[in-house]
């Protein structure tokens, strides 16, 4: 019998992980910060208020949606995630669709933000920003597209100003913060839980002392929510790839968009871990914003809400509870595969996403 014995297996393992790691090292030495672009397809800023910042995309095709749609992230996180990598942008693939796609940027929140509240988001920059596109577009309405803690903003925004809001579009976004505690999956629901079990008093120590969520601290409780995953992925998932440039790259954009983290502003992080979080106030019609109660079935514009099936930050459950609540008939749902990071980059729902979006949006136009 012929063949290789432990020894000699042992030694070829060796010899191909050596040449691995040589050409891994020759692909990091040349890898400079500029190389691992995010956020990279091109824009033009249109205003600036305070931080805030509202951009228009370059068109990439014929406009074959009028509305100008603008788009707006949460706080805690850049809304480079919606424009990760060209292959797999969100943002990319609704110009690809013909969509007129503006963004609000928050800018990069610090102390001098310590006293804005989501009052201040909602009624003044995301509402100046509105202003503005119609004014640049010459339309009376927008669409509003919101991304997770964006689209609790864009929701408010809709039911407190319908007479702007021609359709209004959420994804990933928690509507009921206490719908978690009826999803089926036991890994659903860990950040509202934790959240709920905050005492009062440490929020405020936490916000006080900092000037808001440290955008560090809120690092640290997202990786604490998948612990093995943040374990292994410099260890085994970065092995994989280490020596696949294509792979490697979309990596470290990855890893740039979480680095990326700012910090949340102050007592907008206590309304938004106190009343929304832990007292549910949005679906109790008791969340006020400007001395005004946001009525959700105020929301007068078609209604578009796209979640994940499995996501563990914000559960399934927690969007679903907006049809429940929204006075429109025109609503509709779009479940899709993946969780909350991999809506907006997997290779399966990359392209579904962006274009039942655009698809609806067209129909209504």
């Amino acid at each position: 019998m012929s063949g290789q014995g432990p020894g000699e297996r042992a030694a070829r393992d060796a010899a191909a992980f050596a040449e691995k790691m040589f050409k891994a090292t020759q692909l990091l030495s040349d890898i400079k910060d500029a190389d691992v672009d995010v956020g990279a397809t091109p824009k033009q800023l249109v205003m600036r208020r305070d931080k805030t910042e509202l951009y228009r995309y370059a068109p990439l095709v014929p406009r074959q949606v009028e509305t100008p749609v603008l788009l707006a992230y949460g706080l805690i996180g850049r809304y480079t995630m919606a424009d990760l990598q060209p292959d797999r942008s969100l943002v990319r693939s609704l110009l690809g669709q013909g969509l007129d796609l503006w963004l609000v940027d928050w800018g990069q929140p610090n102390r001098t933000e310590r006293w804005l509240t989501i009052d201040d988001y909602v009624d003044d920059y995301i509402h100046a920003a509105v202003e503005r596109v119609c004014r640049e577009t010459g339309h009376d309405k927008v669409t509003l597209l919101g991304i997770c803690e964006g689209g609790v903003f864009t929701a408010c925004y809709a039911a407190l100003y319908p007479d702007r809001v021609k359709n209004l579009v959420l994804t990933i976004t928690p509507i009921d913060f206490h719908a978690d505690r009826d999803d089926p999956d036991a890994h659903h629901g860990f950040l509202n839980v934790w959240t709920r079990s905050l005492d009062r008093a440490d929020i405020d120590r936490l916000v006080d002392t900092y000037g808001g969520l440290p955008g560090e601290f809120m690092s640290s409780v997202f990786s604490l929510m998948t612990p093995m995953r943040s374990l292994t992925k410099y260890n085994v998932d970065l092995l994989d790839v280490v020596d696949d440039e294509a792979k490697l790259m979309n990596f470290l954009r990855m890893e740039k968009w979480l680095a990326d983290r700012p910090a949340h502003p102050g007592e907008a992080a206590k309304q938004w871990l106190k009343d929304l979080y832990q007292d549910n106030k949005l679906v109790k019609g008791e969340f006020e914003l400007s001395g005004r109660r946001v009525d959700l079935s105020a929301i007068a514009a078609p209604v578009l809400n796209v979640y994940a099936l499995n996501d563990h930050i914000i559960p399934p459950t927690c969007s679903q509870a907006l049809r429940g609540h929204v006075g429109n008939a025109d609503y509709s749902e779009i479940p899709l595969p993946g969780g909350h990071v991999g809506l907006f980059v997997s290779s399966k729902s990359q392209g579904v996403l962006s274009r039942d979006i655009s698809q609806w949006l067209a129909a209504r136009d």
